[in-house]
This record gives C-alpha cells, sequence and structure tokens, in this order.
C-alpha cells in the first residue's frame, strides 16, 4: 500500500494503516522504543533486566533487539495502552531515571516503512522520530523547513522523517526542537534499525501463525 503524496512544507498526512499481525489469541504484536538508555555510558539498562521489567508488567512473547532499546511483545492481561507508563515508572522505580517509552503496533511500524518520503535516500541518511502523539496541523504548518540547511524533513501522522545527507551529529532537526514544537516526546531510530525491526515483528507474527516468512 504507498502513502499519498508528501509535502514536505508542512502538511500532515495520514497513511493508511494495514491490520496488525495477531496471534491465534487475537493479541496484537507491539514494538516498544525507549528513548536515551545505554548512550554514551548513561542509563545503563541492561536488556534482559528491560526484558523483565515487560514480564512482570504481564507482557508475552518479549523480545529485545540491540542496547538502544527496542523491545517485541504482546500486551497479554495488561491494556496495551497502559504498557509504556507502567514501564517508565518501573525503570525509574529499579534504576532512577524515568525514560519515555513509545509503543507502535507492527502494522503501524510497516505503515511507518512503507510512507517513506525519501526512499531514494541512503539509509544511513535516514531517520524517524516516532511521537509519542500526532501534533495538530497547526504545529505542523509552524515547522521551520530552513531549520538545518541542507537537511530536510517530512511529519507523516506520527512520525518524523529526517533525510540528513551530511549525517546527524550537526543536524539542527534535533529530539528536544520537535519535542518543544510539536508539544510531544519523540524517539529515534535510524533507518536500518527501523527495518530490522520490522523485519523481526513479520517473523514473529507469522511464527504465531505457523506461516513460512517472506523476505521483507
Amino acid at each position: 500500500m504507498s502513502a499519498e503524496p508528501i509535502r514536505r512544507r508542512g502538511e500532515t498526512v495520514l497513511p493508511g494503516r494495514m491490520l496488525p499481525p495477531t496471534s491465534p489469541k487475537g493479541s496484537t504484536l507491539h514494538v516498544a522504543l525507549l528513548r536515551g538508555i545505554n548512550v554514551g555510558g548513561k542509563n545503563k539498562l541492561p536488556m534482559k533486566d528491560l526484558a523483565a521489567l515487560f514480564r512482570e508488567a504481564g507482557c508475552e512473547d518479549v523480545r529485545t533487539y540491540i542496547q538502544s532499546g527496542n523491545v517485541l511483545f504482546r500486551a497479554g492481561s495488561t491494556p496495551a495502552d497502559a504498557i509504556p507508563s507502567l514501564i517508565s515508572a518501573s525503570i525509574e522505580e529499579r534504576f532512577g531515571y524515568r525514560i519515555p517509552v513509545t509503543t507502535r503496533t507492527a502494522g503501524d511500524l510497516r505503515a511507518t516503512v512503507e510512507a517513506n518520503p525519501f526512499a531514494a535516500a541512503e539509509a544511513d541518511k535516514l531517520l524517524v522520530l516516532f511521537l509519542a502523539d500526532a501534533p495538530r496541523p497547526e504545529q505542523v504548518d509552524a515547522l521551520d523547513p530552513d531549520r538545518s540547511p541542507g537537511d530536510e524533513f517530512a511529519v507523516v501522522g506520527r512520525e518524523v522523517f529526517l533525510h540528513c545527507p551530511n549525517g546527524f551529529a550537526r543536524t539542527k532537526l534535533t529530539n528536544s526542537y520537535f519535542d518543544s514544537a510539536l508539544s510531544t516526546t519523540s524517539t529515534g531510530r535510524n533507518w536500518r534499525t527501523v527495518g530490522k525491526l520490522l523485519e523481526l515483528a513479520t517473523a514473529a507474527a507469522d511464527a504465531a501463525h505457523g506461516e513460512p516468512r517472506d523476505a521483507v
């Protein structure tokens, strides 16, 4: 399914959402994205401990991917929309710092990949900011398209796609800028990580249905 054409100067586009993969029990597969853990020696959180927190919160089929804090899970007995706040509170209680947690369904993640407005760009120059809340159109309109010369961005639903040809170290298209301008919290992932998470989510969904997995 292709996204509708996107204007990169402040128009919000809501792409169509595919039905998320479910297990035979009907439990939707989710991906949790944590912000700011295991970065530069700060906010250390072993993945085995993170996975344990999700299981204690009632989640099932928990699996982590790399140290930046990516967790695939099914909500189990706990409402899915309660998981971010539960996990954030548990991390603060046990480790002493509060970490934003954003979730997407596997279907949301696939829609994000399909909606990429910079598909022709090099993968290592692309990053997606996953927003906790959808921004209002007037907030998107107020974003400065020339804030970081040479870089470009597109707001698509609850995601901000960044294309930074000169890398991300000096870009002014930062989490703090979008958090402030859009009144939300963003969590970034590079394009290769987004693709890998979709691959893992697709494999998990297929395994739940007992189906062979096609390449992503």
